[in-house]
């Protein structure tokens, strides 16, 4: 006999069913009578926990961009130099990412869709780094240890560089990187990035 759940429960397995179809095929490729076929419930039972499929969205948005990284590891450690912080808190982010890529594919579909949320996943996901990027970088400048340069400009090449790694291996698979690590093409680019910014250790 199968176990009926109760509210909280099905309001989460209706979320949960949400999240892999709206990240396979965004807001409009996916509609209310698909959800509730695959989540095995009828229309008034899913209406019942959300208003409507926009209120779904928002829901399924919200909990993809309130997925957080702990970047304790790489903080508690002896070193703290910012190309070893810089790396390690990549690491932790970028697998988080191949562990869990319908991350990356909600984030893309809401930007192409304009929902309010997009914003949510650079608040919640990006942020660390452009902010970590941008202070230390603006220290370092006035240390004399990296080139005089645009730190807003520096930390959105990172997030783009990282970003474009993500793209190619977890949502369009190329041949020409498919012998490639992910984790030997953020590396390479993380060197790339600190000669960019002429950092001196």
């Amino acid at each position: 006999m199968t176990k009926r759940l109760n509210a909280e429960e099905r309001r989460e397995s209706i979320i949960n069913v949400a999240k892999r179809l709206f990240a396979q095929k965004g807001f409009h490729g996916v509609s209310i009578d698909e959800i509730v076929r695959t989540v095995g419930v009828s229309p008034s039972i899913l209406y019942r926990h959300f208003k409507s499929k926009e209120d779904l969205y928002a829901a399924v948005l919200h909990e993809f961009s309130c997925t957080r990284e702990s970047y304790v590891d790489t903080v508690v450690n002896e070193d703290t130099s910012f190309e070893y912080m810089l790396r390690g808190m990549t690491r932790v982010f970028v697998n988080s990412i191949v562990n869990q890529p319908d991350l990356l594919k909600m984030e893309m579909h809401s930007q192409l869709e304009g929902h309010d949320a997009s914003g949510e996943f650079f608040l919640n996901r990006w942020k660390s780094f452009t902010d970590y990027i941008e202070f230390n970088l603006s220290e370092l400048m006035a240390q004399g240890k990296v080139a005089s340069i645009n730190v807003t400009a520096a930390a959105l090449m990172y997030q783009a560089m990282i970003r474009e790694v993500l793209l190619l291996k977890c949502l369009q698979p190329n041949e020409r990187f498919k012998d490639t690590p992910i984790e030997t093409l953020v590396d390479e680019l993380i060197t790339l990035f600190m000669k960019t910014i002429n950092f001196k250790k």
